[in-house]
């Protein structure tokens, strides 16, 4: 069943918009992410222009975070005081991602910006994540099944001031750190459309030494606002929200992220890094052969300045 989108404007399947919706609503419950590092890109390769998907896939992201935080809140796995610093960092961070969104999208290189932006930071922080969670599964093996004990020496950042105790994630840490993290998320959430839980989590986990399965909840409490902030912003100064095609978004994702969140609880949180660094590897690798590889068409035409 094909729907028309009145701000992308293009005809799209209506279930595949679904299922895409549900997929990345897995994501979101299994990983703590927003899922927008996958939804962007995905809504790149059906045909929806870049401005409109990061707008868009912002607002998706709202949906499927919040329904996955509602079932880690019911099993006390969110910190919220953590969150809340960390939400004060992003929404400073969107309002100055938003600000370079704009800028570069007067000059006409917003779309090139967004794709090189996924493919630098996915590629880094795949990569990053895919090794480090293979040689924690091979220490577990080696261990007998038994969890390494995380090190909770952080050099420099265990002097930083303005140390707060965070009791839900066993944290006596500075507010420093987390602030810096939040900003740049922040940034990349206005910039690139995502909810910034793949740099996120494992900021939080291997920098701050959070547990994580306190990590998952807590960054979702951080994105759902962060997300809804941005997605006000764009809809509000660039009018690129497509509510057509957020409202199919938001219907897959609210049942998706129920189903990751139940897998989630299932399985080991070695087996759940491995996982989003494989999905993570292989978007960036997808999305760097877009850039590398020559188009079918070498032109296009489309409307500059109104005409």
């Amino acid at each position: 069943m094909q729907i028309y989108l009145p701000i992308a404007e293009v005809s799209v399947n209506a279930f595949l918009l679904l299922g895409l919706g549900g997929m990345v609503g897995v994501l979101s419950g299994m990983f703590g992410v927003g899922g927008g590092f996958l939804m962007t890109p995905l809504l790149f390769f059906i045909g929806i222009p870049p401005a409109v998907a990061v707008a868009t896939g912002a607002n998706q992201i709202v949906a499927s975070s919040f329904s996955g935080l509602l079932a880690h809140l019911k099993r006390k796995t969110v910190d919220l005081k953590l969150g809340t610093v960390l939400l004060v960092g992003g929404l400073v961070g969107a309002a100055i991602g938003m600000v370079v969104f704009n800028y570069l999208k007067a000059m006409g290189q917003v779309d090139l910006l967004v794709r090189l932006c996924y493919v630098v930071f996915l590629g880094i922080i795949g990569s990053l994540m895919f090794i480090e969670s293979l040689n924690a599964i091979r220490k577990l093996a080696k261990a007998g099944g038994a969890p390494a004990k995380r090190k909770r020496d952080r050099g420099v950042l265990s002097k930083l001031p303005f140390k707060v105790r965070f009791h839900t994630s066993g944290l006596y840490i500075s507010i420093i750190p987390p602030l810096i993290i939040a900003v740049l998320v922040g940034i990349l959430t206005a910039i690139m459309g995502v909810g910034g839980g793949f740099i996120m989590v494992p900021a939080m986990i291997y920098l701050l030494g959070m547990p994580t399965k306190v990590v998952v909840g807590t960054s979702l409490f951080q994105i759902i606002f962060v997300t809804a902030f941005t997605t006000l912003l764009h809809a509000t100064t660039n009018y690129t929200v497509d509510m057509a095609l957020a409202v199919l978004l938001l219907v897959g994702g609210v049942v998706g992220a129920q189903i990751g969140t139940r897998i989630g609880l299932k399985m080991k949180a070695e087996q759940l890094r491995i996982l989003l660094a494989l999905l993570v590897i292989v978007v960036c690798g997808k999305l760097a052969l877009d850039l590398l590889l020559e188009p079918g068409e070498l032109y296009s035409i489309g409307a500059a300045g109104g005409q």
